[in-house]
């Protein structure tokens, strides 16, 4: 794509301004192709949200408007993408109920909420389980082994028990061999499904070499896609770094997680990270969090693209607004430099491939407001900054579908001149 540069640039200038709508709503798997994601031949921005609540939600059939809702205003403000849970194990409306056991009234819910994305022309990333007691994660399958009288120590040996790895196998078979209810299609064929997501959040803090959860990403990852070579997969990661890199962590922190290594593992066809610095550096001043922000997500950038070689997403990022004194400006200011990044990326071809803020919500969803949630239909200046960065990163995409268009034109034009040059010299010899 290299002599397509200045061709490039020079459509990006000329571009009309104003609302822009996505090239179109695209079935395909979402592949990879270098540090790019590639829907279709073109490359893929993956700007978007995470809405971990949706299957939860629509479990109740009454409440499914809300998932309508949010569909309806992300497609209206250019997002094409939405993270969500696959996962509820134990407690109130599980998934899965017990290992192996699973709730078809919540897995209908997973259902409607696939059904609706791919009408809506959203694609998804589903994550298999969370790090935390939050519908169930870790804790709950450690909790299983133990009645069942394995020997637990600490909810770390989810990693390395193997009857709890073998209900978390188990777990990634049940979902990805699901035949939805609505469209007939099992998940693992399903194109509306761009990734898979091993983990929410993983850390393991017993091992802070990050030997246990580099071989368990190296064991499931295969596992995985033995069953489904269709979807690309991440794990799930936050971002932090191993050892050789600690120092770039907020406060030195250390998880037993390495985002250079875990992601350097095959079967990983993207790297993610989350971008928290109210939480990490919540004794920090908002000027030094910021400056926090920018540092992380531009070293994750050219790691990505230098060492790693791969797409990176950031999967979470956002500042709540519960804290007093927090206000709407100084969010907009994380979103900025967000969004900047990712675009001054993508624009030169870079790694970084869209961002996921958390998190979405419908109206009359109070409830799930956690401080960092935003309702696109409520007019604020941040829904404002992630319509202009739909425009900005949709504006790419159509220079790309152009430029491959240009391509294609020339290739026939080259194949009937040799036809016609094959022709004339066939003339030539019968005369």
């Amino acid at each position: 794509m290299k002599r397509w540069g200045v061709v490039f640039f020079v459509l990006l200038l000329i571009q009309s301004p104003g609302i822009l709508r996505p090239v179109e709503a695209e079935d395909g798997f979402v592949k990879t192709r270098g540090l790019q994601l590639v829907l279709n031949g073109v490359p893929y921005y993956a700007h978007g949200f995470n809405a971990y609540w949706l299957m939860y939600v629509a479990t109740d059939p009454s409440q499914r408007d809300k998932i309508l809702s949010a569909f309806q205003e992300a497609t209206k403000h250019g997002l094409s993408i939405a993270r969500t849970w696959a996962f509820s194990d134990g407690g109130y409306r599980p998934l899965q109920s017990s290992p192996g056991s699973y709730n078809e009234q919540t897995f209908q819910g997973l259902d409607f909420a696939i059904s609706e994305a791919k009408k809506h022309g959203i694609k998804l990333i589903l994550s298999l389980v969370n790090n935390y007691e939050n519908f169930g994660g870790r804790k709950q399958y450690v909790d299983w082994a133990r009645s069942q009288g394995q020997s637990i120590t600490s909810e770390d040996d989810f990693y390395t028990n193997s009857v709890v790895k073998d209900f978390y196998r188990n777990h990634i078979k049940t979902v990805l061999t699901r035949t939805n209810s609505l469209t007939g299609v099992a998940y693992k064929d399903e194109p509306t499904i761009m990734a898979w997501e091993l983990m929410n959040e993983p850390r393991c803090t017993s091992d802070p070499s990050g030997k246990t959860i580099q071989a368990w990403i190296t064991e499931m990852a295969s596992y995985l896609k033995s069953i489904d070579g269709n979807h690309l997969l991440e794990v799930g990661l936050e971002g932090f770094y191993g050892a050789s890199k600690q120092q770039t962590n907020p406060n030195y922190f250390q998880v037993g997680t390495d985002f250079i290594a875990n992601n350097q593992i095959p079967g990983i066809d993207f790297a993610t990270v989350h971008s928290y610095p109210d939480q990490w550096l919540s004794g920090s001043s908002y000027e030094d969090q910021v400056a926090f922000l920018n540092n992380w997500v531009n070293d994750h950038i050219q790691d990505a693209q230098k060492i790693l070689k791969k797409p990176i997403l950031f999967a979470e990022f956002g500042r709540s607004l519960k804290e007093s004194g927090y206000t709407t400006n100084q969010r907009d200011r994380i979103f900025t430099t967000v969004y900047s990044a990712i675009y001054s990326s993508a624009r030169g071809g870079g790694a970084a491939v869209g961002g996921l803020f958390w998190q979405l919500l419908a109206e009359g969803m109070d409830s799930f407001q956690d401080g960092y949630g935003v309702v696109l239909s409520e007019s604020s200046s941040t829904v404002s900054l992630i319509s202009e960065e739909s425009q900005r990163l949709i504006k790419i995409r159509k220079m790309y579908a152009r430029l491959r268009n240009i391509e294609k034109w020339k290739r026939a034009r080259e194949i009937r001149r040799a036809q016609r040059w094959s022709g004339n010299k066939l003339n030539d010899t019968g005369n």
